[in-house]
């Protein structure tokens, strides 16, 4: 992820704290109604690049996936550290 990207992913991810900080349970709100509350921040950074909405909303999934597998990786580097311990009874599972 270029760092372009990263401040652009900062960014829509700050916005979505503040406009969804009412939102106890995200796992439960569907995700239509995330992303129309996330649409001003998504029309914002589409016209300052000169981009489609849709094509925002691309961008933004992408790099959230991007985002994630990294996170995912690392926990699963980390948690692979802790099932390669001697004498471990009890391994630690990530799935």
């Amino acid at each position: 992820m270029t760092e372009e990207n990263r401040i652009l992913l900062n960014r829509i991810n700050k916005f979505a704290e503040e406009e969804m900080s009412d939102i106890d349970d995200p796992q439960k709100v569907p995700v239509s109604v995330q992303l129309d509350r996330l649409r001003p921040i998504f029309e914002e950074i589409a016209k300052e690049k000169n981009i489609s909405l849709e094509d925002m909303f691309i961008l933004y999934m992408d790099l959230q996936s991007e985002a994630t597998a990294k996170s995912d990786k690392k926990l699963r580097d980390e948690l692979k550290n802790i099932n390669d311990g001697e004498g471990e009874d009890m391994p630690l599972l990530y799935n």
